[in-house]
Formats: structure tokens, C-alpha cells, sequence
């Protein structure tokens, strides 16, 4: 019993973690919510209609210039059925205008339709005193309800965009650990990934006006550059037997170097708009792309290290070299392979993320060499190597998520949410280091 259930921590505890993590950030997160766009509406249209009849009401909008209340108006405009008098889009005084407008023509009001920032205005404070003339119109705003904010659909979905990109980089990181190295390169590479895609688009694929097909050669020819780096890496670690920290620190700065000379210590934005597809677009269950593909990712890296000869030999290799060599295993082949593998998905993060944001610049990927460890440590994979998994590692990216959403969530000052990651990866290292025990 003892020793099952010591399998079952090991394989299955940072998903009860990130589960607990969860729980805990959506009870402090707990409070009073407000709908908005085209929820709040459904609810101000079914008020209108209970108390006014929605054919007879007439009707004022009120919002102010967000997207959201936009999208507030559209609806009403569309379904409320009943006539609107005037919509208005702005400030306090804007709404204090067309108030002041409709009283001088001698209209009147049954109701205005607000959201509950605009209904709280103080031009609606006392509108019988104010505009007599317009009767007795009532303010409609929708109810509001009590709900985490860490639990709300838009803050989830930020939790898995934001990660996506550390997530896919980790699955490379995750093979060489196992295979008992490190890559310091990834960031590096990131960086010089979103600097090359965004200049072979500028200058080679036809900039704001590229084409689909351009930006795709683009993009891959990027990907391909930041492979070769990773097959030179390994070719340092298994032809000259250069330790895996020394030849990749060593990437790492040359990877930087070249990203700043590429781009002139400039970002690189003259790219067209539809670019921002992989990044920001939704086309799947409305989730961002860039998780889509993560997910994807995931299940074939899954796939094969569990059930390919590849992955078993990654395991081999990092289990014992000196006897999976004996056993016939191609180690020098499989170390190239899991460098080239970290190299090519570094430069794929790296696109996504000039997708997302729309630009290349060398200062992107910033510190993910040590956010992607992190993330495949807690994960559950050995520092020694032969031992983890991929979903663990995506449970470990989404735990270094969940943590840093909820800090900001609760206000976490950023020094402190520095101290507390820093202590996450110290105490996943020790939990490792008493499980080998």
C-alpha cells in the first residue's frame, strides 16, 4: 500500500497541488461581480420588459467608451424591442447633454438603460429634480452577483495564453533534463527567433503586405536557423564532450548578440496585422491558438516518450549512459535530438510570441531559461536525469502560472512574487532529491 502510494504522489501530487493552488486563489479572490457586453444586456432587456413592456418603454442607453460596453449597446439596440430615444457614448457631461436635449424637445423617459459604471453616475442621482420634464425614467443597470475573479473565463484563458509559450519551450527542456543536461540557450533563442521571423517578413516576404505563405516561409526558415544553433550545441556536448551548462551559457550569449545585431537594438514591427493569427487568434472551442497548439504539442511529445523506441532512449540515456552505449542505444544521436528539439521549439515559442505581440525584439524571452526549468522541475522531472514526464511538465508550467496570476490577483508586490516562485523551485528540487531517497 505504502509504496503505491508513494507512485501515486509522484506521478499525480502537482496535479492535487495545482488543484489545492486553485481552490485557494479563487476563495481569496471571491467577491462581488458586475456583468458586462452582452450578459449585462440580456438582463437590462429582460428589467425593461418586466416593468415597462419592451414595445411601449422609451428608452435612453448609456455607456461609456470601453469595448465591452460597446458590445452593451450593440445588444440592446438589436433585441430590446422597444423604441431607444438616444444612445450615448462617453462621459458624465455627454450623458448630462443628451439629457438636457431630449427635455428641451419636450421627450420623456421610462427607463435608462445603464451598465453599473455608467448607473452610478451622479447625473442620474436626482433626475427627478434635475429634468423634471423628462417624468419619472427609472435607471436599469444589471444585477450583480458574487464570483472569483480568479475563476472568471477571460482570467483563465490570459492563465493559458500567458503560459503557452514557456509551456512549448518546456517540452524540449523537459527532453534534455531527462537526458541529464541543460539548455541555457532558450531564451536566447526565443529572442532570435521573433527578431528573424519579423525581418524575413520586413525585408524578404513583402512587410505590412506579406502574404500568408510569405509569413509561414518566414516563420519556418526562423525555426529552422534556431535548429541548426541547437544541433551546433549538441554537436559541442557529444563530439568534444563539452559540459551542457558551458556550451549552452555559451549559446546563449551569442544567441542574444545576434538577436540585437539583427535588429539594431529595434523592434521590428513592420509586419501585417494578420500576422497576430498563432498569437491572439481563436478559432478552436474559442481558445487562443497558441494554446491549441501547446495542447497538441503536448499529446505528441506524450506520445512519444511513452511510446516510441525515441523515448525510451531519451530515458536510457539519462538513466545510464555508459549502459544504455553497452545496450546498443545511439546515445551520441539521441543527445543531437533532444538539443536540435529544444532549439526548434525555443524558436517556435519565439514565434508565437512575435505574434502575440506583434513585433520581434531581441529583449523577449528575458529569464525563460529559468522560468522553463522551473516549470519542467516542479513538473516532477529529475535534475538527474531517466526520470519525468510531459503532462507533468504542463502541470508544472500551469502551477508557475496559477501563482503568479494569483499574487497579481491579490496584489502581490512583484519583489515578493520573486521570493515565492523562488521558493516553489527550491521546494520541488528538495521534494525530488527525498523521493530519490
Amino acid at each position: 500500500m505504502k509504496p503505491s502510494l508513494t507512485r501515486w504522489l509522484a506521478d499525480y501530487g502537482m496535479i492535487f497541488v495545482l488543484l489545492l493552488l486553485c481552490a485557494f486563489f479563487s476563495v481569496v479572490t471571491y467577491s462581488e461581480q458586475s456583468p458586462t457586453g452582452e450578459a449585462a444586456a440580456k438582463q437590462v432587456i429582460a428589467a425593461i420588459g418586466g416593468q415597462f413592456g419592451q414595445k411601449t418603454a422609451r428608452v435612453l442607453v448609456v455607456v461609456s467608451d470601453q469595448p465591452d460596453d460597446a458590445l452593451f449597446a450593440a445588444k440592446l439596440a438589436r433585441d430590446l424591442g422597444a423604441p431607444i430615444v438616444s444612445v450615448v457614448k462617453g462621459q458624465p457631461k455627454d450623458a448630462r447633454e443628451a439629457l438636457q436635449k431630449i427635455a428641451a424637445a419636450g421627450g420623456k423617459l421610462d427607463a435608462i438603460a445603464c451598465t453599473q459604471v455608467t448607473g452610478a453616475w451622479l447625473v442620474f442621482a436626482d433626475l427627478k429634480t434635475d429634468f423634471p420634464a423628462l417624468g419619472e425614467p427609472r435607471v436599469i443597470t444589471p444585477r450583480s452577483y458574487r464570483w472569483p475573479n480568479f475563476l472568471k473565463s477571460e482570467n483563465l484563458l490570459n492563465i493559458a495564453n500567458q503560459i503557452a509559450v514557456i509551456a512549448i519551450v518546456a517540452i524540449g527542456m523537459t527532453m534534455v533534463i531527462i537526458t541529464g543536461g541543460i539548455d541555457l540557450s532558450v531564451g536566447s533563442l526565443l529572442a532570435l527567433s521573433a527578431v528573424l521571423a519579423a525581418k524575413f517578413i520586413r525585408d524578404f516576404a513583402g512587410g505590412a503586405e506579406a502574404s500568408a505563405f510569405g509569413m509561414f516561409l518566414a516563420c519556418a526558415a526562423a525555426v529552422v536557423l534556431c535548429g541548426v544553433i541547437g544541433g551546433f550545441s549538441g554537436a559541442m556536448i557529444t563530439r568534444f564532450g563539452i559540459p551542457p551548462f558551458i556550451v549552452t551559457l555559451a549559446m546563449m550569449l551569442v544567441g542574444s548578440g545576434f538577436a540585437y545585431i539583427l535588429a539594431k537594438g529595434q523592434s521590428i514591427y513592420q509586419i501585417p496585422d494578420s500576422f497576430v493569427w498563432l498569437g491572439r487568434g481563436a478559432d478552436v472551442l474559442r481558445l487562443p491558438n497558441a494554446v491549441v497548439l501547446m495542447l497538441v504539442l503536448y499529446v505528441l511529445a506524450h506520445v512519444l516518450m511513452s511510446r516510441m523506441k525515441l523515448g525510451r532512449y531519451l530515458y536510457a540515456v539519462g538513466g545510464n549512459r555508459e549502459a544504455a552505449r553497452l545496450s546498443g542505444v545511439p546515445v551520441q544521436r539521441v543527445l543531437l535530438f533532444a538539443y536540435v528539439a529544444s532549439a526548434l521549439l525555443a524558436g517556435l515559442g519565439g514565434v508565437i510570441m512575435a505574434s502575440q505581440l506583434k513585433s520581434g525584439s531581441a529583449t523577449y524571452g528575458n529569464m525563460y531559461e529559468l522560468y522553463v526549468i522551473a516549470a519542467v522541475v516542479v513538473g516532477g522531472t529529475s535534475l538527474s536525469g531517466g526520470e519525468g514526464k510531459m503532462f507533468g511538465t504542463l502541470t508544472g508550467a500551469f502551477t508557475i502560472a496559477v501563482i503568479q496570476n494569483g499574487m497579481n490577483l491579490t496584489n502581490v508586490e512583484s519583489y515578493t512574487q520573486k521570493v515565492v516562485l523562488g521558493m516553489v523551485i527550491l521546494g520541488a528540487v528538495l521534494l525530488d532529491k527525498i523521493r530519490q531517497r
